[in-house]
């Protein structure tokens, strides 16, 4: 299956992801929240697309990097961040252009999916971390695949797509499935150790017109999941 090529709708991306509920008033604020006070923290944003969270962890007294593949979306972090941030074209996939422990977290939002194998990514994370650093991640849930397909065998690491709409721009995700063993084990065999398992429910100021109908507050949904893991 082909690859999501972001450099095609960065602009529609960037712009929906501000104010959507998935990304604006779910991910994106659990992330901050599982992230904490990072005063003083050098943090490398992974897949930092068009630099939300970026900036967010900058005002709250973080030193920020951040790598992309998509040309278009660093072009667009750039503009927000200015350019005495570090920000670079790369691959999760490839060795990382940074010092061994060279930051005091990573954050990466909605990356890791992207890839069938996870051994050299997630060494190469481990790598560039500090003894005793986190990596704190978001994940498609892996309950999400067999919602979708109900012929999708959950213990299966499998490739699978779906479209999502962002400002009128529809788009055709390709992501790889994992139960949540096969990530477990992942991320220990990487050499780190699981601190959180998170499955948060929505921002609390959230838009009424965004929240999930019949939903209780705090409207809780399966859709991603959220770890933080501790370098070893």
């Amino acid at each position: 299956m082909p690859k999501t090529d972001y450099d095609e709708f960065a602009a529609a991306y960037s712009a929906d992801n501000e104010v959507n509920l998935l990304n604006g008033h779910y991910e994106r604020p659990a992330m901050l929240n599982l992230a904490g006070d990072v005063d003083g923290r050098h943090i490398l944003d992974v897949g930092c697309g068009s630099g939300p969270l970026s900036a967010a962890l900058r005002d709250r007294g973080a030193t920020i990097a951040g790598f992309d593949v998509s040309a278009a979306m660093l072009e667009l972090a750039r503009r927000r961040l200015g350019d005495d941030v570090d920000l670079r074209v790369g691959d999760l996939a490839k060795p990382l252009p940074y010092d061994d422990a060279a930051f005091d977290d990573v954050m990466a939002s909605l990356v890791l999916h992207y890839l069938e194998d996870w051994t050299n990514p997630l060494a190469e994370l481990r790598r560039v971390l500090k003894p005793g650093g986190r990596l704190i991640l978001s994940l498609n849930h892996p309950i999400v695949q067999t919602a979708l397909d109900p012929n999708a065998k959950y213990f299966d690491v499998a490739e699978f797509s779906f479209d999502a709409e962002h400002a009128g721009h529809t788009v055709t995700y390709t992501i790889w499935h994992r139960p949540l063993q096969a990530m477990s084990d992942a991320f220990t065999k990487a050499g780190f150790r699981i601190s959180v398992i998170s499955e948060p429910p929505i921002a609390e100021d959230t838009p009424i017109d965004l929240r999930p109908q019949g939903m209780e507050h705090p409207a809780r949904f399966i859709s991603f999941i959220f770890f933080v893991l501790e370098a070893c």
